[in-house]
């Protein structure tokens, strides 16, 4: 019964504080001159200066924002070309170590069927010249396609780069 009693007490004197501060209605302060502002009439020149300083400020408010826009876009583009590269690259990557695996188990199968020692020397042969034929090819496909990804992320960072070159000689 106690905590009851205290929980209402308190919003009163909240209350009454809050009504102590407030100055009375009909109340008003003396206005005094020490504080006052000097009226003033500002100068065309001057307020024109401030309207084209305002003006000038907007304009290179747009285009930092345009080109933070730019800028954002432009990575967004790069960030997916990227990743889509990569994503081809690693599917190239692991086509061809299947084609390799499946090569060697294939190779394991027919060396456990020689008869003769000749026979597993030219199948080894045979299998070392399919492989090195096979690696050489999968080392090119997979320098095109990097080199192709690297040229497809460079490219818009490079058109980027040269039309903001072009602005600042414009500029």
């Amino acid at each position: 019964m106690t905590d009851t009693n205290t929980t209402a007490a308190k919003p009163a004197s909240k209350a009454r504080a809050a009504k102590a501060k407030a100055a009375p209605a009909g109340v008003t302060f003396p206005d005094f001159e020490a504080f006052a502002l000097p009226k003033m009439e500002v100068p065309a020149a001057f307020r024109e200066a401030t309207e084209k300083g305002i003006e000038n400020a907007r304009e290179a408010y747009a285009k930092v924002k345009t080109a933070a826009e730019d800028a954002t876009d432009l990575m967004e583009d790069t960030f997916e070309t990227s990743r889509q590269g990569v994503v081809e690259f690693n599917h190239k990557a692991v086509d061809a170590a299947k084609t390799n695996a499946d090569a060697t188990f294939s190779f394991i199968k027919d060396i456990m069927s020689v008869k003769t020692l000749a026979e597993a020397i030219e199948l080894q042969s045979t299998f070392a010249r399919q492989q090195f034929d096979a690696l050489s090819s999968q080392t090119k496909e997979m320098q095109e396609l990097a080199t192709k990804l690297g040229t497809d992320v460079s490219a818009p960072v490079k058109e980027a780069v040269e039309k903001s070159f072009k602005d600042l000689k414009v500029n």
